[in-house]
């Protein structure tokens, strides 16, 4: 037999083999499970309304980067002069609107639910940060409307950055330098956060009702049935 046909009938590769690339896929696959990713079914309290608001800052996120990316495509002159582009603006700033309102509720209800609960630290993090990268987002947003609102905006912050030291690399009354912190950095670092906010909640689950006998520890969840 010749050294072709050996190694042609040679042993299969092990089904664990595969390179760094298989080795990553159970990696990822032993993190996130399918099952945890897209679950079927939930638990029954998670049909309380506090739980409703996560998913509608989701969807408020949603409608504001499809706005927002319309908006920088076509450019100031056309979300001012025309019909359809201020249409769109309205629509961008009423769903930042929206966002920013069901962000808090969501935030403020966690918060007092002791969200960080069943080793979900991390997850309350995530949510926090996205918090205040979503603040400096909407705010950028202002300063880049190129109307007298966004100048008196900019005239009175820009003060307040000079004096804390600044001001000379967050330039307010930059136009050019607001416009990239708003359609590229701050929405990147917060598309970001809220993908690692929704995987780590699809890991660890959502969090359960504080238990009756007042113990916060989260150790003991309901035994509902539903893998995490």
């Amino acid at each position: 037999m010749t050294d072709q046909s050996a190694r042609a009938s040679g042993p299969s590769p092990s089904p664990a083999s595969g390179g760094w690339t298989g080795a990553l896929r159970r990696r990822v696959v032993r993190a996130l499970p399918p099952d945890k990713l897209l679950p079927d079914s939930q638990p029954s309290w998670v049909a309380s309304w506090i739980y409703v608001f996560g998913v509608l800052t989701l969807s408020a996120l949603c409608v504001v980067l499809a706005t927002g990316g319309l908006l920088a495509l076509k450019g100031p002159s056309w979300w001012h002069l025309s019909s359809v582009g201020r249409y769109i603006n309205s629509l961008h700033l009423w769903s930042v609107e929206l966002f920013m309102a069901f962000m808090v509720v969501h935030l403020w209800g966690k918060f007092f639910m002791a969200a960080w609960r069943g080793r979900r630290a991390t997850t309350w993090i995530t949510g926090a940060v996205a918090f205040l990268a979503s603040i400096g987002t909407a705010f950028t947003g202002y300063l880049v409307q190129q109307n007298f609102d966004s100048q008196w905006i900019a005239g009175q912050a820009k003060d307040g950055l000079n004096s804390v030291g600044i001001g000379a690399y967050f330039n307010v009354l930059d136009f050019g330098q607001m416009l990239m912190w708003h359609i590229v950095l701050l929405p990147f670092a917060l598309a970001l956060l809220t993908a690692w906010h929704i995987l780590l909640v699809r890991r660890r689950g959502v969090v359960p009702p504080i238990p009756l006998d007042g113990d916060g520890s989260g150790a003991t969840e309901p035994d509902d049935g539903v893998a995490r």
